[in-house]
């Protein structure tokens, strides 16, 4: 990150929305946007957020099959057949 360039007032990039445009394609780099000195947006191309959404989809899945994986060695799994005998059982379901 470039604080010079990739954080910038609200008020700069209303009057220069072309040029922060470009800086985004060129850099790949998100800007952050100021009100009043503070933080108050963040802006990026369309193709560095996607690559955002990607990774923490591939995250997140991660996780899950790491929970899974966890919960089979530590016992906290069924058999799919107890599930649905379960299933049966409750809704009077014949097998």
């Amino acid at each position: 990150m470039d604080i010079t360039k990739d954080i910038q007032p609200m008020t700069t990039f209303r009057n220069h929305s072309a040029e922060i445009m470009q800086h985004l394609r060129d850099t790949g780099r998100p800007v952050i946007l100021t009100v009043n000195g503070k933080a108050a947006a963040v802006v990026q191309d369309a193709a560095a957020y996607q690559r955002l959404l990607d990774l923490a989809a591939e995250a997140s899945a991660a996780e899950g099959i790491r929970q899974g994986l966890d919960d089979l060695h530590t016992g906290r799994s069924r058999s799919a057949r107890a599930v649905f005998d379960e299933i049966r059982a409750d809704h009077g379901i014949p097998r």
